[in-house]
């Protein structure tokens, strides 16, 4: 099983992007994120799955002002590419964004 630590890869302030272009958006910020040698097993199952990965977090604010996170399940991303020899490597990714979404806090 992979041991690397996961790696920042980005972040892309959407509501930033939205008001440079003259447009009102609320608060919206996409993480970009991995772990380079589980996220290529997918890659290695499928090329495919390389739209993907790396992960993609999104934290929005709502128009309550209440902080959430969206992001792509991962079971979802096996069926769609077909990937049926890594459930290890999926159940592991599952657990990773779940630890990280548990600790997403508002600025």
């Amino acid at each position: 099983m992979p041991t690397k630590a996961s790696s920042f890869f980005n972040e892309i302030d959407q509501s930033k992007l939205a008001v440079d272009a003259g447009i009102k958006l609320r608060p919206s910020v996409l993480l970009i994120f991995g772990n380079p040698p589980l996220g290529t097993q997918f890659i290695t199952a499928n090329a495919n799955a390389g739209l993907d990965w790396p992960v993609r977090l999104l934290v929005y604010e709502s128009e309550k002002g209440e902080v959430w996170t969206a992001y792509t399940d991962f079971d979802w991303i096996a069926r769609r590419h077909g990937i049926k020899n890594r459930r290890d490597q999926f159940k592991m990714a599952s657990s990773v964004i779940a630890s990280i979404n548990s600790n997403v806090r508002a600025k």
